[in-house]
Parts: structure tokens; sequence; C-alpha cells
């Protein structure tokens, strides 16, 4: 049975405990893909017509990354990876039609998103109905992506550290989207390349010794992206209406020092959506990696997804962070919940009992001795959609599905699918 990988965060703690012991002791977007002609994954739902008005919107950081480049592909080649079962059991239960999966390496040939949809969503796990997908998205991240400069100051260039995005290879712990309802793929918008710097008062950071001075050069300045991973723009064509579904997966605010570049940087990433929604003015100065500038119109659906790293009232984001979608008129905040989450809050404690939040809200199991659960994983409709439900998939311990959650090490992953069904209004 092959070891269960961390998301991000989890791995990173780890990381930096495991240290600690010792010293005591890019490239244009890839079109939307769909199955061939001969495929039955081409079949449409027979509710997908033009009055079809309600849909689930889910995400998932399945943790669906590998140590090297190539290592995913390899292991979905085959359906017999058991985290990989285990997690396309878990979306298979919910049966999501638009999914958002971070975490899940890219690569050029989108073999492994592939190979995910055939080998596994495809395919019956223990009973549940497979979840058959026409459509997925994937793009390139700047994860991994080598900016040839020292980012992080430590007086060395090269490593994840001084990747655009932290990771060990182009590519690593990217994102991909899959749809039962076709992607408008000449209309998606990537933001991969958009600088930080290009954003009216971005929060850069200062060097926390010299006085005034910034952390990065004015030549590093030049090339220093916004995005961590990227952010993506992906129309959804539900019936004769369009849902755009926003997606990104913004640095966790930890892993630096004083300076706090990673916090700030997220606090900026999900203040790209906040104006990007907000349109007119606002986005104004956001363009995308086509040439294409402003955000979107007042009436526009949309739905916003991701992995976003920010818990409301606890851990480590700079306060307001997530406020920023969270307070927006134009946002909506369902607020899924689990049993199975406040359960765990309280049978795992440490930091937990600590915690501000409601912990029915979490949708993250990290260290409970370190940072504790928190709700990092977000689905934000629009207002111009109506919200009919939502849920954490989080069980009760014995309870069904709970094998699939579990605790330390995860039989799945160190977060849990959240979804959100809507309604479609009328224009």
């Amino acid at each position: 049975m092959r070891a269960v990988r961390l998301g991000e965060w989890g791995r990173r703690i780890i990381a930096a405990v495991a240290a600690a012991a010792l010293v005591a002791g890019a490239s244009a977007p890839a079109p939307a893909q769909a199955a061939p002609a001969s495929s039955s994954l081409v079949i449409a739902p027979e509710d997908q017509g033009a009055d079809r008005q309600q849909i689930r919107v889910a995400t998932y950081n399945a943790g669906l990354t590998r140590p090297n480049a190539g290592d995913l592909v390899g292991d979905l080649g085959a359906p017999d990876d058991a985290q990989a079962r285990a997690v396309a059991q878990v979306i298979q239960t919910n049966q999501p039609d638009v999914l958002l999966i971070n975490e899940f390496d890219y690569d050029a040939g989108q073999e492994a998103a592939g190979l995910f949809r055939t080998n596994y969503l495809g395919v019956s796990q223990q009973g549940q109905a497979p979840a058959d997908y026409p459509y997925f998205y994937t793009a390139p991240s700047n994860t991994g992506v080598p900016s040839g400069s020292d980012l992080n100051n430590d007086g060395t260039v090269g490593g994840p550290d001084d990747a655009y995005g932290h990771g060990d290879f182009q590519g690593q712990s990217g994102m991909v989207v899959y749809s039962k309802y076709p992607i408008d793929k000449a209309a998606v918008r990537t933001f991969q390349n958009f600088l930080w710097r290009d954003m009216p008062g971005a929060r850069l950071p200062v060097d926390p010794v010299a006085q005034g001075v910034g952390w990065f050069s004015e030549d590093e300045l030049d090339t220093v992206r916004l995005s961590s991973k990227s952010h993506w723009d992906i129309p959804v064509t539900v019936g004769n209406r369009t849902v755009h579904v926003l997606t990104s997966h913004p640095t966790s605010p930890v892993f630096d020092g004083s300076e706090d570049r990673n916090g700030k940087r997220n606090f900026d990433e999900i203040r790209l959506w906040a104006d990007y929604i907000q349109g007119g003015e606002t986005a104004r100065y956001i363009y995308d990696d086509d040439g294409g500038v402003g955000g979107l119109g007042h009436s526009d659906r949309f739905v916003i997804l991701g992995d976003l790293n920010s818990d409301p009232r606890d851990g480590d984001s700079l306060r307001g962070s997530i406020d920023q979608l969270l307070e927006s008129r134009q946002v909506q905040d369902p607020r899924p919940s689990a049993d199975g989450a406040t359960e765990a809050s309280v049978l795992q404690g440490a930091a937990n009992a600590g915690h501000r939040g409601d912990p029915q809200h979490d949708t993250a199991d990290f260290d409970d001795r370190g940072v504790g659960n928190l709700r990092a994983d977000y689905v934000l409709p629009s207002r111009t959609l109506s919200v009919l439900g939502s849920g954490t998939y989080w069980p009760k311990a014995g309870t069904p599905g709970s094998h699939l959650t579990g605790i330390f090490p995860f039989p799945s992953s160190d977060h849990r699918l959240v979804h959100v069904d809507v309604k479609l209004r009328s224009s």
C-alpha cells in the first residue's frame, strides 16, 4: 500500500518539525479537454438541457502530488493506487457536477488528469456510481518554475523556495477542474504571469533588518508573480447559462520569516479575486495571460473555489485575508459544516482547544500540536445564484465513509471535500 501524501501545509510543517529536531539533537494554458467521440464519457446527463438549473460545485485538496515529475502519471496508470482510489470514492460519494482538485501534479501532456478520470473516477469504487466527467481543464502552474533569483534571501539561488511558486518540479501541486458541463475553452482566462508589483497597494514584503528596503530587489520585482500556482476563470455552460468557475490555491501563510512574505502573498492572492468580482475600475489593473484586462460584470454568475489557506478566525493568515471574500457584497458564504469536524476538534484537542472559530466549519485536519484544524477550503457562490444546500465531507468516526477520511496517516488527504448546491436564476 502506497504511503499517503499530505497537503502542502502538512508536508512543510512536518519538514520544519523534523529540521528543528535535528538542530536540537510558463507556457500558454492548455485547452479544455473533452473525451473522444467514441467514448461513453461524452454522453451528457439527461438533465443537461436548457431547463437545467441546479448543480453541485465542489473543491477538494486531494493531495495527489508526488515527489518527482512523472510519478503521478506512473501511479495513475493502473487502477490500484490506494490513495487515488480513496480520493475517487470520496468524489463518487458526493457526485459534484463541477469539481476543482487542488494539489494535483500538472504534466504537459495532461496524462495524469486523463488517467485519473478514466482509471479512478470512471470506475466504481466500493460500489459507488462512477463519476463521469466529459470535460476537464488543467494548465501550467507557477510551482517549481525557476525564478533565477534568490527569492528567499538565503544567499543561494535554486530550489523550491526560489521558484515562482514553492515546488520541487514544475507543476507540482497544480490544479485540475472536472466538469459534467461544457467548458468554453476559448473564453478561459488564466493569470499565471500577473506580476505581484502590478497590484495597486500590493502588500510587498519589506526587509525586517534594513528598514524601508524591500525584500525583493527591483529586478526581482520585474519577474515575481503574484499567483503561487495560478488563477483561472473557467466559464462553464449549464443549459443556456454561463457560470464562471474561479479557481486558485494561494500559498500557505507560513514557512517564511518576520518579513511574512507568504502571509502577505496569501492576502493578495485572495484579493485578486475580490477585485476581479468587484469589476469596473477596481479590476481595471488586472490583466490575463493573453493580454485581456478587467474583471467580471455585476450580473455575471460565478463560484470561487479552492484551498485558500486562510481561516477567518484561527491560523496564521493575515487578519482580514479571507474576509475580503466573505464580506464582499458579491459573494454568499453558505458556511458548509460537518459533525465529523466538530468531533475531530474535541477528540484531538491541543491547538484546537484554543481556537475561536466554530469547529463544525473546519475543512482541514492539520497538526494538532501546531496549527490545529482549520477552515481552509471554500466554495463561495455569487449572489446571482441561489444556494440550496452545502456540506463538508467529514463523517464522524465509525460512520459510513469515515474510513476514507480517517486520521493521520490519512487514507485520502488531510483536507475534506466541500460542496455547495446552487440554482441558476433566469437572466
